[in-house]
């Protein structure tokens, strides 16, 4: 789960959206900007609002382009006081300045689950010089002697007040790093753009001096150790804002412990409690429950660095979310019904001994408040449950709300004391089975729906289920649907609260069946147009988080309008004049730092728009393309040279342009570099590099990262040359990427990711086996149908964790409709399994057929992750002109 997406829950109660929509002047309580972000800039400077920052720059300011800044921390206390002192500071100074302009959004980048690199920055004040910067520090330093805040972990901390500095970039610029992620840049000691590390470790590049001012704070940082600690740290476990969870022993007795790790002013709850705070709340709550067999034993606590640690017993077994893996039978084509009843009673018994345990929890008196499938550790040889992580536990008579909690198990604002943990207990029920209770953020009306699906797949008693559903959607029901994703993240929502109740005994929770086709089109796109915001300048329709990441991604292939439009248009729903005209008028003026890619940027753009009939607008962004830094790309499909390579093709058929036919081929030769490991020709100092790399560290594999994607660019561009070579080189790459695949259960081949196997369409094995079909089009390769077969076994799950094209069930629609692999699971009959089984993820959107998006915590209207995307896949099912760009229709045997 990434729980980076919990923040953007806050604005909206169906959509994901920026944090900064939230924080507005109109606002009230903790969304109420700062006096100093309401009043003017004063005369003679410009203010500028950006995401969450408000900057203020005095017009005459002549800045460098990077150097050494200052960002000053503050808590959520102490913040406006701190604000105030800094501009009266920086003003007559002349200082250009931006800050966080309100409580909320400084809560929700120092809470729990936020960027950790990020976390702390409240004000950053950019000095015209270096010898400057030293001067501003030190009197900064002075002005806020004694006043808390946060460590900035990516920063150098002067002294030991709130100020820090790093080296950075003082203006926009990007350059892609060594995965293929367009990231901010800095000037190398050659002139030449490197990414502008910003992790959660104080680095200085390795060209810059530190300048003399800095020695004492570095000697000082670099004088802190762990040494004396009565404990040796043998690995981590799992790292938030507020700390880290690591495993080790203690020195004398050899004890295997668990150390939990809190920082100060980090890592706050929804109350504001920061992590230590937390750990002491924990450490309260396990002694008032100590001799528990269902609880960890406290050994010790201490404090190290100004950090806080807690060491607890360390307990066997494996969290309750692996045994899916181990156990769950939907995880197979077609389970047999003793495999179901055997589940069955499996799932039975391990709720029985969770309820066992929270019960004995309340009979102390504690509330759990964060019961979920991480959280419940079940011993080697299943017999027993243990309950961890208390730090949102509370005395029962507080009666308070949830503070921290998972998206898929937080309670409704109205719940209160042992009424959480019931409402999480009901939540396990269903998610024992089909693990999508995240839903019931956007509405609790679904877990009746998700019940009748679990009732008609597993041998369970109707009224095992029943008794949760009736929790789940019990009055008071007033639900605040930001709540349940702002606990996750620590955060309080805004959103306005609507009432859940199960729909009425025998009326079909879907308007349509996603598989009722063309219905499901038509209801389909309803929502997506329903869902339009044509005055907003960020995006048209709402999607993914990715349209906040980068400039332009409002308007992308991948994650905006461009690709919303085509799968309407592709699917037979027809076009959008508004949000044309949108796109069209954006695409004019993208903005700098918009990505040039196909599914991220520029080159989707162009490519739409000539698809869509604006053949001169599209050429006039690809010229805006060509005279960027296009040779530096990564060579991928999704942001890279495939992609560009790919469009640039299309482009030139259709215009006949022979300058964007060479600029393709020298898309292919950037891929075939990367390919081979080889330098390309115009490569800056072999920046360019080979393919993007995983977390463990090897070369990302699938159509949208892996090699699969510049292979498809070499197949088209074979059809269109006839040149041998580029067959042969897309045969390397599909052998590159199957290198990375292994066997699963079943005779599955999917993606390797060290940590775990995928099969979806984007990184996954399916996306592979889509440009096997294409390639064995062309020639044939015993060890290529060899793979695809198990491909297809790879697609045939009963159950995908979500609905999405590239990471969920939509894709597994898309591939089984168009494979010509043949034999069994490419049959209609299993096409329409998956299409069914697309229901169990299917939402209703102002009454309209809608699906969820990434982590399933808001709807999504996107192509990539959302409700266009599994339109385009349905359509593809039923209509053979529907299909994915680059990859049209096959004869299929």
């Amino acid at each position: 789960m990434n729980k980076g997406y919990a923040v953007f829950c806050d604005a909206d109660r169906h959509f994901y959206d920026a944090p900064h929509r939230l924080s507005s002047t109109g606002g009230t309580g903790r969304e109420k900007q700062y006096e100093a972000a309401r009043r003017p800039a004063p005369a003679g400077w410009q203010a500028h609002r950006t995401g969450d920052w408000l900057a203020w720059r005095p017009l005459d300011a002549r800045l460098p382009s990077q150097g050494w800044k200052i960002h000053v921390s503050a808590t959520l206390e102490n913040a406006e006081s701190v604000l105030d002192r800094v501009i009266d500071y920086c003003v007559p100074r002349s200082l250009a300045f931006k800050f966080v302009p309100s409580r909320y959004l400084l809560h929700t980048r120092n809470a729990k689950y936020a960027d950790r690199a990020a976390s702390g920055k409240f004000i950053t004040v950019y000095p015209a010089d270096t010898e400057r910067c030293g001067t501003v520090a030190a009197e900064l330093d002075a002005l806020l002697a004694g006043e808390p805040g946060p460590y900035i972990l990516s920063d150098l901390r002067w002294g030991e007040g709130p100020v820090h500095l790093r080296y950075g970039s003082f203006t926009r610029r990007n350059c892609y790093d060594a995965d293929g992620e367009l990231r901010p840049a800095v000037e190398n000691a050659e002139g030449r753009l490197v990414p502008d590390f910003r992790g959660p470790v104080f680095r200085i590049p390795e060209w810059v001096t530190p300048p003399d001012f800095l020695r004492p704070h570095l000697d000082a940082r670099n004088a802190m150790t762990v040494t004396g600690m009565p404990y040796t740290i043998e690995r981590a476990l799992h790292f938030s804002n507020g700390g880290g969870v690591y495993v080790g022993h203690h020195t004398g007795t050899g004890e295997r412990v668990v150390l939990k790790e809190a920082r100060p002013y980090a890592g706050l709850a929804a109350d504001g409690a920061d992590a230590v705070t937390r750990l002491e709340r924990e450490q309260d709550a396990l002694e008032r429950l100590s001799g528990l067999a269902c609880t960890p034993e406290v050994r010790d606590s201490f404090e190290l660095g100004g950090h806080r640690f807690l060491v607890l017993e360390h307990i066997e077994g494996k969290p309750l979310n692996t045994f899916f893996a181990r156990r769950h039978p939907l995880i197979d084509a077609d389970p047999d019904p003793a495999r179901l009843a055997e589940y069955t009673a499996w799932a039975l018994r391990i709720h029985g001994l969770v309820e066992r345990a929270v019960a004995a929890v309340h009979e102390r008196g504690v509330v759990f408040n964060d019961l979920h499938l991480f959280n419940i550790m079940v011993s080697e040889d299943e017999s027993s449950v243990m309950l961890l992580d208390f730090e949102a536990a509370a005395p029962a008579e507080r009666g308070g709300r949830q503070t921290v909690a998972n998206p898929a198990f937080v309670a409704p604002a109205d719940r209160r004391g042992f009424d959480v943990d019931r409402y999480a207990l009901a939540c396990l029920r269903l998610a024992l089975f089909i693990p999508l209770t995240s839903l019931f953020a956007i509405d609790r009306g679904k877990a009746g729906h998700l019940a009748e699906v679990i009732a008609r797949q597993f041998p369970v008693e109707r009224a095992f289920l029943d008794e949760a559903v009736a929790e789940i959607c019990r009055e008071p029901a007033v639900a605040v649907a930001g709540a349940a994703a702002s606990a996750s993240a620590g955060t309080r929502t805004g959103a306005a609260g609507t009432r859940a109740v199960a729909a009425p005994t025998g009326v079909p929770y879907l308007p349509v069946e996603p598989g009722a086709w063309p219905r499901s089109r038509d209801s389909m796109a309803r929502a997506v147009l329903a869902s339009a915001s044509p005055d907003r300048e960020d995006r048209f329709f709402p999607g993914d988080i990715a349209q906040f990441g980068t400039a332009g991604g409002g308007l992308s292939f991948g994650y905006g309008a461009a690709g919303v439009l085509y799968a309407l248009e592709r699917s037979g729903a027809g076009r959008h004049g508004p949000a044309e005209e949108w796109l069209l008028r954006k695409a004019k003026d993208p903005g700098p730092g918009t990505p040039l890619g196909f599914y991220d940027g520029l080159a989707g753009v162009a490519w739409t728009l000539d698809r869509l009939g604006h053949r001169e607008q599209a050429l006039d962004l690809v010229d805006l393309t060509l005279r960027q830094a296009w040779r530096e790309l990564p060579p991928d499909l999704h942001g890279g040279a495939a992609g560009l390579g790919l469009a640039l093709s299309d482009l030139a058929v259709a215009s006949g342009e022979r300058r964007l036919h060479e600029a393709a081929l020298r898309c292919a030769d950037r891929a075939a570099s990367a390919v081979s490991g080889t330098p390309a020709d115009g490569d800056v100092a072999g920046q360019a590099g080979g393919m993007p790399r995983g977390a463990d560290g090897l070369p990302r594999a699938g159509l949208l990262y892996g090699a699969s994607g510049t292979a498809l660019l070499f197949l088209r561009l074979y059809e269109r040359t006839q040149d041998t070579a580029l067959l042969d080189l897309a045969a390397v790459a599909l052998r590159r990427d199957l290198a990375r695949c292994k066997h699963g259960a079943g005779g599955t081949l999917q993606v390797d990711e060290g940590w775990r196997t995928m099969p979806y369409l984007g990184a996954g094995s399916v996306g592979i086996g889509m440009v096997l079909d294409d390639y064995l089009a062309h020639r044939p390769d015993e060890e290529f149908e060899r793979a695809r077969g198990e491909i297809v076994r790879a697609a045939q799950a009963t159950f995908y964790a979500q609905p999405g094209l590239f990471r969920g069930a939509a894709g597994m629609v898309l591939y089984l409709s168009r494979t010509t692999a043949g034999g069994p699971g490419t049959q209609e009959a299993d096409v329409r399994r998956q299409m069914d089984a697309l229901s169990w993820h299917a939402m209703t959107y102002q009454g309209h057929l809608a699906f969820p998006g990434e982590q399933m915590m808001r709807l999504s209207m996107d192509l990539s992750t959302g409700t266009a995307g599994c339109l385009l896949a349905l359509a593809a099912a039923h209509d053979r002109t529907a299909h994915l760009p680059f990859l049209p229709p096959l004869r299929r045997p």
